[in-house]
């Protein structure tokens, strides 16, 4: 079962940039289901993006700065485009400190729009977020 929706509002963030990557997302779990480590769907996810016409950069490094310093460093999964992250799972089912986690790295970063995906053997989970008017806030999670 996939539980990716199918249809894109026309007033999205990135709309064209997100369809694409959900087409991308239930090739590769039509393909392989939720039957193989996160590597093999990582990369095959990758193939797919760039069959789209999408420029993948796998494993970026993104500095993390606190009050002006640099404190770290957060390695996505992927970068789409230069504007969305991509965090890859491939496990039973996201639990809250998954979106938590993905929440405060999108947070820790420039980019406006994220996407978890977890490739389950029951179901392809995506979260789409977007992280934009918030990112001047204080934010509990």
């Amino acid at each position: 079962m996939i539980n990716a929706g199918k249809n894109i509002r026309d007033d999205l963030l990135y709309k064209e940039e997100s369809s694409k990557i959900l087409d991308a997302c239930r090739e590769v779990y039509k393909e392989f289901g939720g039957s193989f480590k996160e590597s093999v769907v990582d990369n095959a996810l990758t193939v797919a993006l760039e069959k789209r016409g999408l420029v993948v950069d796998s494993q970026k490094r993104i500095d993390i700065y606190f009050s002006g310093v640099k404190v770290g460093v957060y390695v996505p999964d992927k970068v789409v485009n230069e504007i969305i992250v991509l965090e890859v799972k491939c496990k039973p089912f996201l639990v809250k400190e998954d979106e938590k986690q993905f929440w405060r790295y999108l947070k820790a970063t420039n980019y406006r729009l994220g996407f978890l995906i977890n490739f389950s053997p029951s179901t392809l989970e995506i979260k789409r977020r977007i992280y934009d008017l918030a990112r001047n806030k204080t934010v509990s999670v």
